[in-house]
């Protein structure tokens, strides 16, 4: 895989510029919005590779929403994301996986007419041992943009299908931003000595079909027996040499994605004994995820129904993920569905 798979040598504003370009009536609202996004990346950026320094590594005594022990660097990437969007005039509300409702608006900044939803920090459980992670984030347009009042509620809780834009950072040997607008998947990795994003791939396209899965096989007890059933088919030896597949899972949402991504194969975390509706969240995770996926030409589902199609009854609802090549997801639906009808 070449380093560099584009047709120019451009920056993120650049490209969000031209592709602001493509809608005659945009304001350059958006292109702002997402400036100081990348912003706050940067900074994150910077502050990970540090963190081993600046002493924001560890857990600290509070528990968050989903009870799980919050990591300092959670609550610092919250922060910085935070004091970057609340004050540009062009977000109605924000919502966070860290945080337990909304995240509104300073009454003293103007309110605009997009929802920024986010997961500050993914893959927090290897925060403390140097292990890639990442930033996960959607944007969507408030319900009626005419309004000039807070956000609200509903309008963080669309189907992903409206989402305006989604994308995630992963903070590893590089910093790279993968990112989509509705027209297709364009890669940028950071370069610290400039200080810009830059283009490295360009409409990345995900593989019909590939050769990894990436689970969790360490629930595989509590799994149903169409997830059982579908992995022992991946090992199983083939005559035309397409399995067995291999298993790879850092744990790391954004990682685990982003091989996906590029190499093909299939993400996985079901439901299972435990968890009846998955781990996985459907606002700051699935649905981004998905809409990347997507527009890679890739499918995600929950096993029955695609993941954009749904709509969040609550900001930390969690569903089953399945996304990655189609012809793999294809092929684990059929067999989610034949362990069902038995």
């Amino acid at each position: 895989m070449p380093f560099l798979s584009t047709s120019k040598l451009i920056t993120i504003e650049r490209h969000i510029a031209e592709e602001g370009a493509l809608h005659p009536k945009a304001t350059g609202e958006f292109s702002h919005l997402l400036r100081d996004f990348t912003l706050a990346l940067r900074i994150l950026a910077r502050d990970v590779r540090r963190s081993g320094l600046n002493d924001v590594l560890g857990v600290t005594e509070d528990v968050n929403v989903h009870g799980e022990r919050v990591k300092r660097l959670d609550i610092h990437a919250n922060e910085v994301i935070f004091r970057a969007m609340d004050h540009g005039g062009h977000l109605c509300v924000m919502a966070s996986e860290e945080a337990d409702g909304l995240i509104p608006i300073p009454p003293e900044y103007r309110t605009g007419k997009y929802v920024l939803v986010f997961d500050p920090l993914d893959g927090s459980s290897n925060i403390d041992v140097n292990v890639s992670i990442g930033t996960i984030f959607s944007i969507y347009k408030r319900v009626d943009p005419d309004l000039t009042t807070p956000g609200s509620l509903e309008d963080c809780l669309q189907p992903g299908w409206k989402q305006v834009a989604a994308g995630y950072a992963m903070y590893g040997s590089s910093t790279q931003l993968v990112y989509t607008s509705g027209n297709g998947v364009d890669v940028f990795t950071f370069d610290p000595t400039i200080g810009e994003f830059l283009l490295t791939f360009e409409k990345i396209k995900i593989p019909s079909r590939g050769k990894i899965y990436s689970v969790n096989s360490g629930n595989a007890y509590k799994w149903p027996q169409g997830m059982r059933d579908y992995v022992s088919h991946l090992l199983r030896p083939s005559d035309d040499g397409m399995r067995p597949y291999s298993l790879r899972y850092v744990g790391t949402m954004v990682a685990d994605i982003h091989r996906t991504l590029h190499y093909g194969g299939i993400f996985m975390y079901p439901s299972d004994s435990s968890m009846s509706t998955g781990k996985l969240r459907l606002v700051y995770e699935c649905n981004p995820m998905a809409f990347i996926i997507e527009q890679a030409g890739g499918k995600a589902t929950d096993g029955h129904r695609r993941i954009l199609d749904l709509t969040p009854t609550s900001l930390h609802q969690r569903v089953p993920c399945f996304m990655g090549s189609p012809d793999d997801v294809d092929e684990c639906v059929r067999f989610l569905h034949a362990a069902e009808h038995q």
